[in-house]
């Protein structure tokens, strides 16, 4: 594999990443819309109740 084959599947992720998440966010803009708190775009550390609670991942 070349340098320009790593660049560019690089690039391909990281597009695929930031295309992800502008995906999450314009759903939780629809989601929350109207209110009056932003939305949040990183997720919180869990907190003790949260380690009973099984999520999807």
């Amino acid at each position: 594999m070349t340098d320009k084959d790593r660049a560019s599947k690089t690039a391909k992720t990281t597009d695929a990443e930031k295309r992800k998440l502008d995906d999450e966010l314009n759903e939780a803009l629809e989601e929350s819309f109207p209110g009056s708190d932003p939305v949040n775009v990183t997720q919180p550390a869990p907190s003790r109740h949260d380690q009973d609670i099984k999520r999807k991942g």
